[in-house]
């Protein structure tokens, strides 16, 4: 399955593992990179330079194939110094690097020099145009369905990912709501390159989670994530916990953040992830939860959502338009 995308960043398969915070390890990059897709580690997930800088090595060190650094920029509370940490990922020889966040404009001249792919996350038509203009390499388009930060535009990836497209001349991934073969094929036939999963590389026997959580994930559906910080212009989807719950109790009574704070803590992340209790912490998943009902690995994942695709493309629409010209035939 060849498309603009695997050619640009040489890898087998259109499917990209997106940058999950504290989950985007090297040892899951690795494992996405080795069943022929595009692993992403994430940077800030890495308390230290030092302590990135051996992450990368290490995720060197378990893949011959292509992966990517995440880089998110401007949304964290804390002051974080980016051009040291570009310095690493630069100079540990990184050649493919994700962005998200606030427009990666300022730093594109040393990732260029560098010979660095660029693949920028936008939630907007208007953004992803931006992102174009200032020369990334790829954008990743997240529809309202996606897990984290959707916008405030609420548009679904239906229309977003034609609308997006249409505008572009580069390669477009489409992200949110996807988890499986059909999904796929619906961003082909959108006009997109690729696909960008978070979710469901969450629910992989590889992903540093808890299998609890995992768990959780199998047997929700479609209606139990919750949107959170609306009224602080910053709209996260989440899953719909007594966290998730208490923060939409405040902000409707018109708390400030500082109010929710400490029940969205990194902390509080973690404790969720690492122990198991879904109410720990605030817990990102997408609405394509409602579509994952296994724990594969990695490989079983990648293989099967290729194989499907080529089954539903090859089978059933071959089909369809076949029956159209038989159809058609008789009538004339």
């Amino acid at each position: 399955m060849r498309t603009r995308l695997t050619e640009l960043l040489g890898i087998e398969t259109p499917i990209i593992c997106g940058g999950m915070m504290r989950v985007g390890t090297a040892d899951l990059a690795a494992a996405v990179s080795n069943a022929g897709a595009l692993g992403v580690m994430t940077a800030l997930s890495q308390p230290t330079l030092e302590g990135l800088e051996s992450e990368i090595a290490r995720c060197a060190s378990l893949t011959d194939k292509p992966f990517a650094v995440n880089l998110t920029v401007g949304v964290v509370a804390t002051e974080i110094n980016y051009d040291d940490i570009l310095d690493v990922i630069i100079n540990s020889g990184v050649k493919i690097l994700e962005t998200a966040g606030r427009s990666p404009e300022p730093f594109m001249d040393r990732l260029k020099a560098a010979g660095i792919k660029v693949i920028h996350k936008c939630v907007t038509v208007r953004h992803a145009l931006s992102a174009e203009r200032i020369g990334v390499d790829v954008v990743s388009i997240d529809g309202f369905e996606c897990a984290g930060h959707p916008g405030e535009q609420d548009v679904g990836g239906l229309v977003l990912f034609p609308a997006t497209t249409q505008a572009l001349e580069i390669p477009v991934v489409a992200s949110g709501g996807i988890a499986d073969g059909r999904g796929l094929v619906a961003a082909l036939a959108l006009g997109c390159e690729g696909i960008n999963m978070g979710s469901r590389f969450l629910v992989t026997q590889e992903a540093p989670i808890h299998d609890a959580i995992k768990q959780k994930f199998v047997h929700m559906d479609e209606n139990q994530t919750r949107l959170i910080f609306r009224s602080y212009r910053n709209t996260a989807r989440v899953y719909r916990n007594s966290i998730a719950d208490q923060v939409a109790e405040i902000e409707a009574r018109g708390g400030e953040f500082a109010e929710v704070h400490s029940l969205v803590s990194g902390g509080n992340q973690d404790k969720a992830w690492q122990t198991g209790d879904i109410d720990a912490g605030m817990v990102t998943v997408g609405m394509c939860g409602g579509l994952i009902n296994d724990i594969p690995t990695c490989q079983q994942l990648v293989q099967t959502i290729v194989s499907d695709a080529e089954q539903i493309v090859t089978g059933r629409l071959v089909s369809v338009v076949a029956n159209t010209e038989v159809t058609r035939t008789t009538a004339a």
